[in-house]
Order: structure tokens, then sequence, then C-alpha cells
């Protein structure tokens, strides 16, 4: 890369620490400001920290991929995506964002969890904290694997540098400046992805002299639509629509919904994420079909798929574009990052350390334990990323159903299942969790492949963990008045804030 595209690079470092320091300045002296910005983030900022924390390295690494390798199949995923996005901003962003204030402003899921059934001390929030800092260990490791892919494709640098690199600025924004900073950088992180592709898709596709050109080329690699469509199984098609029923549980997604300013402003929040989302999706897909025709006309090698919208980046655009769009994908890859270390710092702060501690911790100790966390997870996650030959979207795609069937049931039963019970919701969380881990990692085949190569996980763990939530609920005692009037509340809150 020339000199240029470095110091478009440097600049986009320096930006995102000077939002940091920014954010340190004025949000981090409590937790409510450190965990969730004081509850006063703006609806534009809200939507596009959603998207840009969602959507990560796989949306211009992962997704172009699998585009590439597999063909038109990836796109039913991308429906699956959206439409969860939608209903996740209809049926959950609302009521979730009265009731965790009503429920004595709950910070984290975990929290909401406990006083949802109040039991402030009860097993659900130490059980739902662990699962979120094991699967967001594996989910921070992927966005770690596409940032060191990208400096050796890109910069020819070492795999393990880029790692480091990588983890160095987004810790550091992150450790300073806390929810408010993690969501300034997402907004501008979600800007640079936006333009980054619609660019590059449509640059590239100049090169052809039309869609009959891009079709014939693309077709020496991958099937036609209509062929792919037809080959496409019943439990293929069912596990990537499936991908949509893993937003109900995404606790660095809908954290975003916790913290936005007013019921109100979620509707313009939907509008503006969703349109954000639609462009963004539709540009990742193009940029893998059009990767693959481009490939085959110029006699392009492309080693590994995931790697197209880089070399994309450093062929067909001036150095100090190059430069942008590589920021591009570093806005992605550390968006996603920087809101799994906040969630999991902020579980390990206030549903492990301050509720086994014994003690009441100031504020002051309670932030700084916060920022011990972000260090602590990250750290573990560069070791599990250390083997480059990982893949981003495979590890992305465990961690997103780990989370979407540990949660995703629960958050909806406490929303809108009012005679809901705390060993119902243990018992749901754990089912969901443990489901997913067996799918994924048990030898049930003979040639020692996994359930998971059968159907996506997601499947069996959310629909096992309603079954388990709804079966236990029915034969669980009462939940307590205390319990009943939250849920009573929150209704009548929301239906006066609409």
């Amino acid at each position: 890369m020339d000199n240029m595209s470095y110091i478009t690079l440097a600049l986009y470092f320096l930006a995102m620490l000077g939002i940091g320091l920014f954010a340190y300045k004025n949000s981090t002296s409590d937790m409510s400001g450190y965990l969730l910005g004081g509850r006063k983030v703006s609806p534009q900022v809200t939507a596009l920290s959603a998207g840009a924390s969602d959507m990560s390295g796989w949306m211009l690494m992962g997704l172009p991929g699998a585009m590439f390798a597999v063909g038109y199949e990836t796109i039913y995923i991308a429906i699956g995506l959206t439409l969860g996005a939608l209903i996740n901003y209809i049926i959950v962003a609302p009521k979730l964002r009265v009731y965790t204030e009503v429920a004595n402003d709950a910070l984290t899921l975990p929290e909401f969890f406990a006083k949802r059934f109040d039991n402030p001390k009860g097993s659900i929030r130490i059980i739902s904290a662990a699962i979120i800092v094991l699967f967001f260990t594996l989910y921070t490791s992927a966005g770690l694997v596409a940032g060191g892919k990208l400096f050796e494709s890109a910069f020819g640098l070492s795999y393990h540098l880029g790692l480091v690199i990588t983890l160095g600025v987004v810790v550091s924004y992150t450790l300073l400046g806390g929810f408010l900073a993690v969501s300034m950088t997402d907004f501008v992180q979600g800007c640079i992805m936006f333009l980054a592709l619609i660019l590059v898709p449509v640059v590239a596709y100049l090169k052809f002299d039309g869609v009959t050109e891009l079709n014939h080329f693309a077709q020496m690699s991958i099937p036609t639509f209509s062929a792919s469509m037809s080959d496409l199984g019943f439990w293929a098609l069912v596990s990537s629509l499936a991908w949509g029923l893993g937003y109900f549980g995404q606790p660095h997604i809908i954290v975003r919904f916790m913290a936005i300013r007013s019921v109100a402003d979620i509707k313009v929040a939907r509008l503006i994420g969703m349109s954000w989302m639609s462009v963004t999706i539709i540009g990742a897909l193009a940029t893998g079909l059009v990767g693959v025709a481009y490939a085959n006309k110029f006699n392009l090698t492309v080693e590994d798929p995931e790697t197209i919208f880089i070399l994309f980046s450093n062929l067909l655009f001036h150095p100090l574009i190059s430069g942008f769009l590589m920021a591009a994908i570093l806005a992605a890859i550390m968006s996603t990052i920087s809101s799994q270390l906040l969630v999991s710092a902020s579980s390990l702060t206030e549903d492990i350390y301050r509720l086994k501690a014994g003690k009441e911790a100031t504020e002051k100790e309670s932030v700084r334990i916060g920022r011990y966390g972000v260090a602590g997870v990250a750290i573990i996650a560069m070791l599990l990323a250390l083997d480059s030959s990982n893949s981003i979207l495979s590890l992305v795609s465990n961690a997103w159903a780990g989370f979407g069937a540990a949660f995703g049931p629960l958050v909806l039963f406490s929303l809108y299942k009012r005679d809901l019970s705390h060993t119902a919701a243990v018992w749901g969380i754990i089912t969901g969790a443990l489901t997913v881990l067996f799918w994924i990692y048990a030898p049930i085949f003979s040639d020692g492949s996994t359930l998971s190569s059968v159907v996506y996980e997601i499947i069996p763990g959310f629909i096992l963990s309603s079954i388990v939530i709804w079966l236990i609920s029915q034969f669980s005692a009462a939940p307590s008045q205390d319990t009943i009037t939250l849920f009573n509340k929150t209704n009548q809150i929301l239906a006066e804030q609409k």
C-alpha cells in the first residue's frame, strides 16, 4: 500500500482515540454513564451504533466471502437477518427500554433478568453473566481474526502483529470512554461502512459491459440463481433464515435499546437502522458476486474468499481511497469488538464482582473493575484468535447462535409473559446454551462431523429453550406481587408513551 493509505489509517486511529478521550471526560464518572451513556443516546447514534456493532468484520469480509465461495444461497442469510432486525426493533426495543428503567435502572441484561424475577441475588444473574463472557470471548476472537487477516492481506504485516494493532486501538478507546465512546465511534464507523459498501461493488461492476457479462463470468464458479434455489435443501434454507432469530438475544445489540433517549425515539432509530442495514447487506452481497466474476475475467487468484473486499480496495482505487476503505474494514471490526468488550466488562463488574464482593463497591471502583474486565476478555480473545485458519463467518455464526438460543426466548418471554418463574428462566438459558454447544462440538456422525452440518444450531437451541421455559413455568409457583406490579407498570408506561 502507498504511504497515503497509511496516513489515512493513522488519522482514523487518532480520531477513534480522540472520541475515547472526549467520552472519558463526559460520561464515565458512574456506572450508568460508563455502561449506558446515562440513557441519553440519540436515535441516530443508537441506529448506527446497533448496526455497526452488529455487522462487524463479517459484513465486509465474511458475507462477501460466503457469496464468493457458495453463491446465491447466501442471500437467505441476509433476508433472515433483515427480518430479524426489523422485528427486534418492533417488539423488543420499546418494551425493553421502559422495563429496564422501571426495574430500578437495570444496566445489564443479567441484572434485568434478576430484577424482572424479583431475585437480585439469584443464580440467573451469575449464569447469564458467565454465558455472556463465554460467547463474547469467542465472538471477539472472530473480530480479531478479521483484523489479523486485514493487516496480513493489505499491508504485508504478520497476522499476529495485525491482531495486536487491532486490539490495541479498540481496547484503548473502550477502556477510556465506555459506552459513550463505543456508541460515538460506532456512529462514525457506521457512516464509513455505508459509503464503502456502496463504492466498492459499484466501481468493480464498472469493469464489466453489463449484467450479462457479469453473470457469464460469475457462473464459471458459482451456480446460476435459479439453480442455487432449486438445489437448496429445506434445512439449508431454514438454517439461513434462522439467523434472524439471533437478534432477540444479542446483548451488544439490545443494550442499545436500553440506552436510547426515549421510546418515542425508537421509531426514528428503526427507520435509520433498517435503511442502513438494507443498503450495507446488499452492498456486501454485491461485493462477493462481482468478486467472483472479476476473478474469472481477469484471472485474479483469490486464496481466501474473505479477503475479496481488501483485494478490490487495493486494485481499483487511488491509495487515498484505499486507505479509507481499509479504515471501513477496521471500523466494522472495531465497532463490534468494542461493544462486546464493554458488555463483557459490564457483566463481570455488575453481575459478578458487585454481587459476590460482599460489599457495596463505589462507582469509581466499579468503573475501574469494568476496565480490568475489558482488558482481560481482550487478552483471552486474542489467544483464541492466534490460529489464522479460523473462518470469520464460522466463528460469528457459533457465537450468534449461542446468544440467540440462550437469551432470545427468555427476552421474549420476560417481556410478554407475566407469570414467568425464575426457575424456568434459569433452565431456559442453560438449555439453549448447552444445546448450541452440543450441536457445534459433539462428533455425532461416523466421519466426525457434528449436527451443525445438518441444521444451524440456533434452531434446536431456540426451540428447546422456549419449550423448557414454557413447561417449567406451568408447574412453578406464581410470581411475587412485586414482579406482577413491575410487569403491569411497564405496560402502562409504554401505552402512555406510545
